[in-house]
């Protein structure tokens, strides 16, 4: 499953999910532009399937399912010369996700050390932050990804402008 999505240069409103034939498959809808939080849907338009927020006064990502319950949570690994992160699957599995420093490549990987998502940043420079999601196995549903990696760009952005300011 490949999906593509991406974030507004406001941080609100909604936007796209499409799959590899750019036909549309859900949407993300970024609740606004203050909360830091989402939705994610489906292609039939019903419910959001998953969503993410922070919590107050937390830099860890909540991710929850379809009926609100907390799920997972996502959380930045301090390194050197990586990008590291780990998504914690409640119940389930710790899954690491890594970068090398200067790449827009991601790989998420199990306990066992085996591939189970990668993902690419592909917008360019004045467009807002798209990405390509590429699941190659596991349990965890591409939607819920979607979530993830929107988290992992929330908590870079907070990174950003803590540094700026």
């Amino acid at each position: 499953m490949i999906l593509y999505f991406r974030d507004n240069f406001f941080n609100a409103g909604r936007t796209e999910i499409v799959n590899e034939n750019q036909e549309p498959i859900g949407e993300i809808d970024l609740r606004n532009a203050f909360g830091s939080s989402l939705e994610v849907f489906g292609r039939d338009g019903g419910g959001p399937l998953f969503g993410g927020k922070f919590r107050m006064m937390s830099n860890k990502w909540r991710v929850t399912d379809s009926s609100g319950e907390e799920c997972g949570v996502l959380r930045y690994r301090f390194t050197f010369m990586s990008k590291r992160y780990e998504y914690d699957r409640y119940g389930e599995e710790v899954f690491e996700i890594t970068s090398p420093a200067f790449s827009r490549d991601y790989e998420v990987r199990n306990a066992k050390g085996e591939l189970v998502v990668s993902f690419q940043k592909v917008s360019g420079w004045l467009e807002s932050t798209a990405f390509r999601l590429t699941v190659h196995s596991g349990r965890i549903d591409g939607y819920e990804w979607v979530a993830v990696i929107m988290g992992m760009h929330e908590i870079r952005k907070r990174q950003n402008s803590a540094g700026a300011g």
